[in-house]
């Protein structure tokens, strides 16, 4: 699957968990609910899956129980860490997958030329596709434009990003001078219109573990350039996107699923339970989109 272009709705895929292990019943559930939604791509094991928080066994654990439930569809999995070697290990425990995210190194602050020969050691130890993921709220270092540049002009492999700066204008600088072929990706909900009106492919999602078939609908509504209908699915999402976000993902977004029955309400350490605040506000939410 070298040649897979990335764009439309990828999901970014919890991880239940059930007695403090994966729960792999509720996660094949969900994994099938994706598939008969319309959705594009699985993603498991990014910062939406806690997967910081899981062993070797349980990432091999949630990949096959995703790959196997994906049907034709790519799964995508988070193999990124704060060193070459942690990275390089989890691409091999995972060699399946049929494309990596890899974000950019967390804790160290690397320097823009260190975030270059990084993402570029990386790739020459795989042929298969790396979405880069630019996140600088999580990891403490932004990928900068020119830097996200290069890597799509140098690096053949390096195929997409994921972009969750925040930072429209920075977004928009990739969208104007990428190479034919890069996927530029919205990695926040709420950005995701004013991002594919500016050009870009699609979104990698965590509002989309709640509601598939809308968050689906949403995003090909914009590829298709039906623009009073994107606007209209994505005023009907604007009160997920932000509730989703009141406490740090994935808190908000397991409480939803427990409310929806999905899975349990179960995270780890150093992950907390939603407040009573915001189960709240997710319950009122849930009730308005589907009235």
């Amino acid at each position: 699957m070298n040649n897979l272009l990335f764009k439309g709705c990828g999901t970014a895929m919890f991880t239940p968990f059930k007695d403090g292990a994966v729960d792999v019943d509720a996660l094949v559930c969900t994994a099938e609910r994706q598939v008969e939604a319309g959705v594009d791509f699985l993603v498991p094991l990014g910062t939406t899956g806690e997967t910081p928080t899981l062993t070797d066994a349980e990432k091999l654990l949630v990949f096959h129980a995703v790959k196997d439930s994906a049907k034709d569809l790519p799964v995508v999995v988070g193999v990124g860490s704060n060193s070459v070697e942690g990275t390089l290990s989890n691409m091999a425990l995972l060699k399946d997958a049929d494309a990596f995210l890899v974000v950019v190194p967390y804790y160290n602050k690397p320097p823009q030329r260190g975030i270059y020969e990084y993402f570029r050691t990386i790739a020459e130890h795989t042929e298969k596709p790396i979405i880069l993921y630019n996140v600088p709220g999580r990891t403490g270092a932004n990928c900068e434009a020119e830097t996200t540049l290069a890597l799509a002009r140098g690096v053949p492999n390096i195929v997409a990003v994921k972009e969750a700066s925040g930072n429209l204008m920075q977004v928009k600088y990739i969208l104007n001078r990428r190479p034919e072929g890069f996927s530029v990706l919205s990695g926040n909900d709420e950005d995701t219109l004013a991002l594919m009106r500016s050009g870009a492919d699609g979104v990698v999602s965590v509002a989309s573990n709640v509601c598939p078939g809308e968050m689906t609908r949403f995003v090909k509504a914009a590829l298709e350039k039906d623009w009073d209908k994107a606007e209209d699915l994505g005023h009907r999402l604007s009160s997920l996107f932000r509730d989703l976000f009141i406490e740090p993902n994935p808190i908000p977004g397991k409480a939803a699923m427990a409310q929806l029955g999905l899975m349990e309400n179960q995270l780890r350490l150093p992950l907390v339970p939603a407040t009573d605040e915001t189960e709240t506000a997710i319950r009122k939410t849930l009730a308005a989109l589907w009235k």
